[in-house]
């Protein structure tokens, strides 16, 4: 029965995440005490996504890798629509990204020492400027050690999965570092493991990589227009491979 199996795959996928988080996190952690730019981190990081992946049944296809240049930091752009988008960025962007993840994650224990040792970068989205300056100020200093960015510019996973609108901060953060923006599109991973439940079904899963867009010379003003060309070129590999988006 349809239910069975997905019990049995969200209980298998629980336990290979916590084992898989339980081993890497002192060794990331290891690492970076040695050395905060070894590219094992990122290894061990991509090995861990793999593991999460596997357990929950999904089958992961990626598109456009071949546009990213590895010896360049970007702002990465996704569409957010669950919690394995996490690990389809990692595996399907081949590059030391890092992520600004929301201060609740902060207070999982273990997880948060992994992320804090590894340069996530903590995110409270009811701060005031000031803070809103610190997470500038350690954004710039991870892709001074040629980190990149990646942002979800929804805020949030939808929870009909239908694509929302974006806001402006990953591209005027884009164009203050002059940093690229490298958009990606994923698709499936609403339906793998929908936001708000415990219940992980798989499945196929989709990530599409564009080329990127260059920020060179645009000023604070060109936001707005930045942040709708991205949005289109999302919306539309979204719309085509069968999601919707919200009107």
């Amino acid at each position: 029965m349809a239910w069975v199996r997905t019990l049995f795959r969200s209980v298998v996928t629980s336990l290979v995440g916590f084992v898989a988080t339980v081993i890497a996190v002192p060794v990331v952690m290891t690492i970076a005490f040695i050395n905060e730019t070894s590219p094992w981190i990122d290894r061990v990081i991509r090995a861990w996504s793999r593991a999460w992946l596997a357990a929950s049944g999904t089958q992961l296809t990626i598109v456009g890798q071949e546009v990213i240049d590895p010896s360049r930091s970007y702002v990465v752009v996704a569409n957010h629509q669950s919690a394995l988008d996490i690990m389809a960025c990692f595996l399907a962007v081949p590059l030391p990204i890092r992520y600004l993840a929301k201060k609740e994650l902060f207070r999982i224990p273990l997880f948060a020492q992994g992320m804090r040792a590894v340069g996530i970068v903590e995110v409270d989205r009811k701060a005031r400027s000031a803070v809103h300056a610190e997470v500038n100020r350690k954004s710039k200093e991870l892709v001074e050690r040629g980190r990149s960015l990646i942002i979800y510019p929804e805020g949030t996973r939808p929870r009909d999965g239908a694509l929302d609108p974006f806001k402006k901060g990953a591209f005027t953060m884009a164009i203050a570092s002059q940093l690229p923006i490298l958009p990606v599109t994923i698709h499936g991973t609403y339906e793998a493991w929908k936001p708000g439940t415990l219940w992980i079904r798989g499945g196929p899963v989709s990530v599409v990589v564009d080329k990127p867009i260059p920020t060179e010379g645009m000023t604070h003003s060109d936001a707005g227009d930045l942040t709708k060309k991205v949005y289109t070129i999302i919306a539309n590999h979204v719309t085509e491979m069968g999601g919707s988006i919200r009107v």
